[in-house]
């Protein structure tokens, strides 16, 4: 236990496939959305590390990662060097409490089934774009305020709208193995 470190996380959302009905449970508690969703029930999972006196008991956090941050982590942790390409950040100073934790400037999400879903969190607001491919309208959410993402605020901030529309359209990478299209 002592030089052994445990992570209990979970693959992004609750299922409904093979008639799981993830309401009975009430598996996303608050969050909107499932599996495959775009939405923080869909991406949002839970995070728990063990690591004997290092990380402190009872300890939490609000920094915002994404699983792509788990390998530079590692590799933080063990001195292992990273191929310049990977868009992850470790979260090592989160974890041990010292140094300066990096930040992303956002995180952005694709799902190319459905017709297309995109999504970005920037801070504490998210865009969610669903059926892009046919022109969707982005969805605009405070998460400060409104976790449940119930609260549409894309007309109240046009400019919001407009800037979160511009990074959905930089922030892909296209690939030969997934196209989004």
């Amino acid at each position: 236990a002592d030089n052994t470190i445990i992570v209990f996380t979970s693959d992004n959302g609750p299922h409904i496939e093979g008639g799981a009905d993830p309401d009975f449970f009430n598996s996303n508690g608050e969050l909107r959305g499932y599996k495959r969703d775009l939405y923080e029930g869909g991406i949002r999972v839970p995070f728990i590390v063990k690591w004997n006196g290092v990380v402190k008991e009872n300890s939490r956090s609000e920094h915002v990662s994404a699983f792509w941050d788990f390998m530079p982590t590692i590799a933080d942790i063990i001195g292992a060097e990273l191929p310049e390409s990977v868009d992850g950040v470790s979260y090592v100073p989160e974890l041990t409490g010292e140094g300066e934790q990096r930040n992303h400037d956002y995180l952005y999400w694709e799902f190319h089934e459905n017709n297309g879903r995109q999504a970005i969190r920037k801070g504490d607001w998210k865009a969610v774009k669903y059926d892009v491919h046919n022109n969707g309208k982005i969805e605009l959410y405070n998460l400060a305020t409104d976790v449940s993402e119930e609260k549409n605020l894309a007309e109240k901030y046009p400019e919001r709208v407009a800037y979160f529309d511009s990074l959905m359209k930089v922030s892909r990478t296209e690939s030969e193995l997934f196209k989004f299209q």
